[in-house]
Parts: C-alpha cells; structure tokens; sequence
C-alpha cells in the first residue's frame, strides 16, 4: 500500500487526480476548509458529476479555469475539465506536486467531442483512460 492511501480526503488530491480525470462541473460553494478547532478559512469549492471528491480552487486552477469556460462562474456548471497532479507544483518552498486543469488537453477533448446543437448531453467518464484512445495525452 502507498503511503498516500493512508491519509484521508474529502477533497481531490493529486493522487486521486492521476495522469488525468475528466470531470464535469456541478456546483461552485464557499466552505470551511480548516480542520476542526482551528481559526476558519473560506476557499471556493468545485464539486462535480460522478464519484470524484471536490476540488478546492486555488488562483491558478481558476484562472486556467476561465481560460476554458469564461468569466461567469454560472456557466461552467455542466461543463467539463481535465484536472491532473502537476508535478511541478510547489508549495512551501518545495516542489510537492498538485491539482491543476490542463487546458490544452481540455481544449482538445472539447474540440473533438463538441456534440452537435440538438445532441444528448455527453456521457460521464471516470477516468482519463476511458476517454478517446487516439487523444495525445
């Protein structure tokens, strides 16, 4: 067993977002996210469709966020994002790896599965490795 597994979240983590999960956007809440007895601290949480945990958004997965889907908050929800552990991250001054939403293979998923103007709402995937084979990731 990784050690990773021994630590629990009810938020995504690196390790639950891997080399790649597409998700889609549900609902955007303000929530506390100190542990308990400690001085609260309010950060904005994406919850999504399906059986993944939610993402605590931080500056950068907003920004990358709004690069995809715009501006207004309202109309990401039912939309979809890939999110994966950034190895690059830091924090604290060492490089601990992270969530972020890669945009570029974002664009590219949307890109090819645009439904067309009358279609069904696109189906759910749980993992990266259920989307398109030949989608370069």
């Amino acid at each position: 067993m990784k050690t990773s597994a021994l630590k629990t979240s009810k938020f995504l983590t690196k390790d639950d977002a891997g080399e790649g999960i597409l998700v889609t956007m549900r609902k955007l809440t303000e929530e506390n996210v100190e542990m308990e007895g400690k001085p609260e601290r309010l950060k904005w949480i994406l919850h999504f469709d399906g059986n993944f945990k939610p993402l605590v958004l931080n500056s950068t997965n907003i920004a990358s966020i709004e690069r995809i889907h715009g501006d207004e908050t309202d109309e990401w929800m039912g939309k979809q994002i890939v999110l994966f552990n950034d190895e690059n991250v830091s924090f604290g001054g060492e490089i601990t790896g992270g969530v972020r939403v890669d945009i570029n293979r974002t664009k590219r998923y949307l890109a090819k599965n645009a439904p067309p103007a009358n279609a069904a709402a696109p189906k759910q995937v749980e993992s990266i490795h259920d989307m398109e084979s030949d989608i370069p990731f």
